[in-house]
């Protein structure tokens, strides 16, 4: 029987608590080379990953990837959608407590870093209602920014004929941090004309293989240890900063 939740119908589901987990990504400018949909496959990718090593050992099931999330930093590209912090927050929490009538656990699999304040909010309002929800996010350690050798590298495993690799270019590649006050006063725009932070060069399906498996690998066993931090974020001990 198929673990997607859009595969289902209700009968296959009574009697059951699983644990879902929903990919949340977002639309939004990954520069010049990537798809707007880049988070979102990240996201789904790495979930699908995670319910295939966690098969047989728990009752699991995969909602349906929200591809819409708060970008509004991106919105001076063309094709970024964003639908700010005030609506995630709201769907965030809306879809919790109805998918919580029937699932015992939710899980949110975060693919975009701008989602998080939204993302956490919600979670930490769900979790003092006493539902059992978390949020994790799909980030790769080492990883650079945004649209750099990272993502790349992972669009070109899932899905390389999405990759227009002769438009790649290279942006500001300081760490995200040194770069945070322009982003916060300019934008991504204002920062990176052709909005990468990074660098794609070196790109491989090989180097998205192992950051995607080391995800999923990553996840599942934070799945299997269900520790949960004062802010909703799993994998994290109770009482740590995130």
């Amino acid at each position: 029987m198929s673990n997607h939740l859009a595969d289902l119908a209700w009968p296959n589901l009574t009697g059951r608590r699983p644990l879902v987990l929903l990919p949340l990504g977002s639309c939004e400018q990954h520069g010049p080379h990537l798809p707007l949909d880049t988070d979102a496959a990240v996201a789904s990718a790495v979930a699908e990953r995670a319910a295939a090593r966690l098969r047989g050992e728990l009752d699991l099931v995969i909602a349906p990837v929200q591809p819409y999330g708060a970008s509004g930093e991106h919105e001076g590209f063309a094709g970024t959608v964003s639908i700010g912090h005030v609506a995630l927050r709201m769907l965030v929490t809306e879809i919790g407590r109805s998918m919580l009538r029937w699932a015992g656990r939710l899980l949110v699999v975060n693919g975009h870093g701008g989602n998080l304040t939204s993302l956490a909010d919600a979670v930490t309002g769900l979790r003092g209602e006493s539902r059992d929800v978390a949020w994790w996010p799909c980030v790769p350690r080492g990883s650079d920014a945004h649209a750099g050798r990272t993502e790349t590298s992972m669009m070109l495993r899932m899905r390389p004929e999405a990759v227009r690799r002769e438009r790649a270019v290279a942006g500001p590649t300081e760490p995200i941090h040194l770069l945070m006050e322009r982003l916060v006063r300019d934008s991504v725009r204002g920062v990176s004309p052709s909005g990468v932070l990074g660098d794609p060069e070196g790109a491989g399906a090989s180097e998205g293989e192992r950051l995607l498996e080391r995800m999923a690998a990553g996840l599942a066993d934070a799945v299997r240890g269900w520790q949960v931090s004062d802010r909703g974020r799993l994998g994290v001990s109770q009482g740590a900063a995130r």
